[in-house]
């Protein structure tokens, strides 16, 4: 644990930040910054939710919403790269596949063999390709998301009160 703190940017170095010094006042709260278990617990939940439902300005977002919420600031950043580019397709994949199973479309699976004698469509772009997931992937991610932060939430707790209680006991 101390190795994970040693790496993390503490506050004065963070407050003296050019572009994040108008947040002073906001980042000033003791429990943003505290290593509790509720707060690590929370911030890690906020973290993966943010980091599976939103592709884009995940870091931002779960900060705000560690703010709001006064859970572990480092702990929402940092877990927030469960996303990354190792992760990220199987994680999408995965949630467009629950998200057709939950809404009931057919998911239409192309066989290799299918593929390479395809013409590519020059009319719908990747983008609109993209937007034809659409829901199925939206639901997919927010169910994914869900459950993830309150796993991630309730592991977190138990393992922290765990070790407390093991602690304790091995003092008595």
């Amino acid at each position: 644990m101390n190795r994970f703190r040693k790496l993390l940017p503490d506050r004065e170095r963070l407050l003296g930040n050019r572009w994040l010094r108008w947040l002073g006042p906001l980042l000033q709260h003791p429990r943003l910054w505290h290593w509790s278990r509720r707060g690590v617990s929370m911030g890690v939940a906020i973290g993966i939710f943010f980091g599976l439902l939103v592709p884009l300005a995940q870091i931002p977002i779960s900060a705000v919403a560690a703010v709001v919420l006064r859970a572990n600031l480092p702990a929402a950043v940092t877990s927030t790269l469960v996303t990354n580019p190792v992760t990220f397709a199987p994680i999408y994949y995965a949630a467009y596949k629950l998200g057709a199973w939950v809404t009931g479309e057919n998911i239409a699976e192309i066989t290799p063999e299918a593929r390479l004698t395809q013409a590519p469509d020059t009319e719908t772009g990747f983008w609109e390709g993209i937007a034809n997931l659409g829901l199925p992937l939206i639901i997919g991610l927010a169910i994914t998301a869900t459950f993830a932060g309150l796993i991630s939430y309730a592991l977190i707790s138990l393992g922290w009160y765990w070790r407390v209680m093991h602690k304790r006991r091995r003092k008595k």
